[in-house]
């Protein structure tokens, strides 16, 4: 009947992949600097073949980021944007729009609620099965990002499809799946910090009746879920970054890179870019479930119109 509001309909598991891949990808429009300065930040000092004995550049978050706009432009802070949200279309709708199935499948029969091993279960599976997918897409983002301005003769690629054919040809197929255990390592635990928080913050802010089920609720959640995967995680995304972006040779394989960070920077430099780690994380995390919230929630109002 005409003014009467259509029923919602809760989503299938089509409707949470897809707004989970769009809502990754708003996520990833808005704090994309970050990443970057983040990113910068986690290869500043490293030292490379041939030695190099490399200055400090960037200190801080604002101070990346002043200095990137200052020696590069402001388009430097969006470098490797189209790798990013090709990473999302697919990274997030996995790892994000799968869980809820697949927390079901480890979820015993006739239980009312999934337990913490299953929520821990499906947030691992989803987690490594995206970055399996996903992997060159993230190489090639990382690689952007940590390269300098389009004018420096040392730029590595003229653009995201020439990065794809130029890693494929000089470094093999595998080079496109450089890093893939320590990104495996890296988003199963973002992936169980993150959504694991989220899913247990929202269920006891809900079942508490502290808040209903709306956008506060949604963003005190997701900024939870945030801070805990930035605390678990920034280790092992350290070494992720550096070891993507590292040139033939110069690491033997990850626990070569790990070592080589310890031994340069000790325990410490397993947090560097920690700050930026943070900002990014936990305002992607709020963006992104917010309007996955919303995204899910205007598809499921839609459907019985459109059908």
């Amino acid at each position: 009947m005409v003014g009467l509001k259509p029923p919602e309909v809760p989503p299938t598991a089509a409707m949470k992949f897809v707004s989970a891949g769009m809502a990754g990808c708003i996520a990833d429009l808005c704090t994309f600097p970050l990443d970057t300065a983040k990113v910068r930040l986690q290869i500043q000092g490293e030292v490379r073949i041939p030695r190099t004995v490399s200055s400090v550049e960037y200190r801080g978050v604002l101070g990346t980021l002043s200095t990137m706009v200052r020696t590069e432009g402001a388009r430097s802070l969006y470098r490797g944007l189209v790798a990013g949200l090709q990473r999302q279309m697919s990274f997030a709708s996995i790892r994000i729009g799968l869980y809820d199935s697949v927390k079901q499948l480890y979820t015993p029969k006739g239980a009312e609620n999934a337990g913490m091993a299953a929520r821990l279960l499906a947030g691992g599976t989803t987690g490594a099965v995206a970055v399996a997918c996903a992997q060159p897409t993230d190489v090639v983002k990382v690689r952007f990002q940590a390269s300098r301005a389009p004018s420096d003769s040392s730029r590595r690629y003229s653009g995201t499809v020439d990065a794809y054919r130029t890693i494929a040809r000089e470094e093999g197929i595998r080079g496109l799946w450089r890093g893939m255990l320590p990104n495996i390592a890296r988003n199963v635990i973002i992936n169980c910090g993150e959504l694991v928080t989220y899913d247990l913050l929202k269920e006891a802010l809900l079942r508490s009746q502290l808040m209903t089920d709306n956008l506060p609720c949604h963003f005190v959640a997701a900024f939870g879920a945030g801070f805990c995967a930035t605390v678990v995680a920034s280790p092992v995304d350290v070494v992720k970054t550096r070891y993507m972006n590292a040139s033939p040779g110069q690491y033997r394989n990850a626990l070569s890179c790990l070592l080589a960070l310890l031994m340069q920077d000790g325990p410490a430099g397993l947090y560097k870019g920690f700050v930026p780690s943070f900002l990014r994380l936990s305002s992607w995390n709020v963006v992104m479930f917010v309007s996955y919230e919303q995204l899910q929630r205007a598809v499921a109002l839609a459907r019985p119109a459109l059908s």
